[in-house]
């Protein structure tokens, strides 16, 4: 199994391999980050790991190595996560290639990297607008915080099909278009704005998974799934159950919830 060093951009959301990952960075830690990228040479990939924070409905905020709401502001690699970061995030996550980044040259406020409003650090640096794909999941192992930012020991891992995976993909898309409809009060809409949607078990599991209306837990636990088909498979019970739900409500914000994006930031 293949284990190397990444650096680490923890987040309030999950990516998936194949999504786009739109980042607005202007945190000092994220743009240090983001400037060892930059020294990456174009052609090359500007990797970095994406794992997503733990909440409150899974982990106390005061329990041992999380951050403490009451005590004093933090700074530096570690700031928000306790002592040790490893207990803050879930550990099972997906790298990103950065494909495009763009360097900010405005002064103004903004949201920070996980979607939080927070205090501008940025000066009269505007800080970066980064264009990522993830692609790969991995498992963290360690993290390292001696440097201006978290770096992780990671071990990528691989993506078995397991049985069934090519017919609960197909079961998979006809719930989901379902699903959709019933979000958009009959007006059929696709997964992909009308394109031709992709039939390889795992592209369908990521897909559906970014695109349904879940909460962070559930999203988790599909990337952490052990194989596409049992990944599938769960997608095909939420689906069916909140396309039921869907069903029994007397109105839904149909357009808004069917236009969530794969990342808040």
């Amino acid at each position: 199994m293949s284990i190397t060093r990444l650096p680490i951009f923890p987040l309030n959301t999950v990516l998936f391999p194949g999504l786009v990952l739109p980042l607005n960075v202007f945190e000092q830690r994220y743009r240090a980050l983001v400037r060892d990228l930059l020294e990456i040479p174009e052609d090359a990939p500007r990797r970095f790991g994406v794992v997503a924070i733990r909440d409150g409905r899974e982990v106390a905020p005061t329990a041992l190595g999380m951050p403490d709401p009451t005590g004093p502001s933090e700074a530096g690699p570690t700031a928000g996560f306790g002592p040790d970061p490893m207990r803050a995030f879930h550990t099972v996550g997906c790298v990103a290639d950065a494909s495009s980044i763009r360097e900010r040259s405005d002064g103004g406020g903004a949201d920070d990297e996980d979607g939080e409003e927070g205090t501008d650090e940025r000066g009269g640096d505007g800080g970066y607008e980064v264009l990522a794909t993830g692609t790969t999941r991995f498992r963290l192992l360690s993290v390292d915080a001696s440097g201006p930012y978290l770096v992780g020991e990671v071990e990528e891992l691989p993506e078995d099909g397991g049985e069934g995976a090519g017919a609960l993909a197909s079961g998979v898309l006809r719930a989901f278009r379902a699903y959709q409809k019933q979000l958009a009060g009959a007006r059929e809409r696709t997964l992909a704005g009308g394109q031709e949607l992709p039939d390889e078990p795992s592209v369908v599991s990521y897909l559906v998974a970014a695109a349904t209306v879940l909460d962070t837990p559930t999203r988790q636990r599909l990337l952490q799934a052990p194989d596409t088909a049992t990944r599938l498979a769960e997608e095909l019970r939420i689906l069916r159950r909140e396309t039921a739900l869907i069903g029994r409500l007397p109105s839904v914000p149909a357009a808004e919830l069917t236009r969530t994006p794969t990342s808040p930031n």
